[in-house]
């Protein structure tokens, strides 16, 4: 493996610094969050927002996409949505007799899939190929998607009504779960002056361009990981399969994905290596969602949160030699 050197984690690092002040000039207080949005970016992947409605989900993928200067397009999710308003179609064009592509709102590098759970199962599964190979196929040709590419997803974990649950399946191909929250009073505050008089999201200016993003995907995947620390995460997944309140337990693609975030979260950090306090740090939002827990254990008040904790506890972290 080439270790990523000094010069290009300071690279990474500085577009990485301009990026979170763009968005935190218009999202308030939520670093941590956008910390998690750049690991995903970094490792292109996708993203479920699970929050109530009006906490900035759609305002957080909106000053992304302005801040990397890359095109956004938003989906409405609702039950009469069908796999080609998503896709696309091919149409027949009388005047050129014959049959033509007309890409639908997934051709885009960041899609905002608002309410996901809302549509049935038949158009959700159409972002299932999208979101793993990154192509389209219709009619028996595949189309490319414009890289990078990222899926911001939300649902409202309140509102069961007219919802139709992600397949694991599909929960599977998010790499991470992420929480909004609340603001604080402060932070709150704060927005109403930010929004007093205009919309800040209009002043944002660009701090990178997609050819950009690709190069620091490249350097994010030369960030030592030693032996130690590959066998812990490991160790880590594994322990989740083997708990006894736990049914289900992490796949390989949540061990990929905890190896993949772990070096994405080091760059950012400006380290050209990984620490096992980076894999504790990322594991409940990287496998919390890929977890499904016995009956007794959900009656008992356990979540995949405790059971990710419990594991932690009994694997024994590396240290350094």
């Amino acid at each position: 493996m080439t270790v990523m050197s000094q010069a290009e984690t300071e690279t990474l690092g500085s577009v990485a610094s301009r990026v979170r002040q763009s968005i935190g000039a218009v999202v308030v207080g939520k670093e941590r969050v956008v910390e998690l949005l750049l690991v995903a970016l970094l490792c292109e992947g996708h993203i479920l927002l699970e929050d109530v409605p009006g906490v900035g989900k759609t305002t957080l993928a909106r000053a992304l996409a302005r801040s990397l200067d890359v095109s956004f397009r938003r989906i409405q999710f609702t039950p009469d949505l069908l796999p080609s308003d998503v896709t696309g179609l091919s149409f027949f064009n009388q005047k050129l007799s014959e049959f033509q592509f007309r890409p639908g709102p997934i051709f885009t590098h960041i899609l905002l899939a608002d309410e996901i759970n809302r549509a049935t199962p038949r158009t959700q599964s159409a972002l299932l190929e999208a979101m793993q190979e990154r192509t389209v196929t219709i009619d028996g040709e595949t189309h490319p998607l414009p890289r990078p590419f990222l899926v911001l997803a939300t649902q409202n974990p309140i509102e069961l009504e007219g919802t139709f649950p992600l397949p694991e399946a599909q929960i599977d191909r998010f790499l991470l779960k992420v929480e909004l929250g609340y603001p604080t009073a402060e932070e709150e505050e704060q927005i109403l002056l930010r929004f007093e008089e205009s919309d800040p999201l209009e002043q944002i200016q660009p701090s990178a361009d997609p050819q950009t993003i690709l190069t620091l995907q490249r350097q994010a995947r030369q960030v030592l990981i030693s032996d130690a620390v590959r066998q812990y995460i490991v160790q880590v997944v594994r322990a989740t399969r083997d708990h006894p309140d736990v049914q289900l337990g992490a796949s390989p693609r949540g061990t990929l994905a905890l190896f993949r975030t772990a070096q994405a979260l080091a760059a950012l950090r400006g380290r050209s290596y990984v620490l096992p306090d980076d894999v504790k740090e990322l594991a409940p939002v990287v496998l919390g969602h890929r977890l499904i827990l016995v009956p007794e254990a959900r009656l008992r008040g356990r979540t995949p949160a405790t059971v990710i904790a419990d594991g932690l506890s009994r694997v024994p972290a590396p240290v350094e030699g």
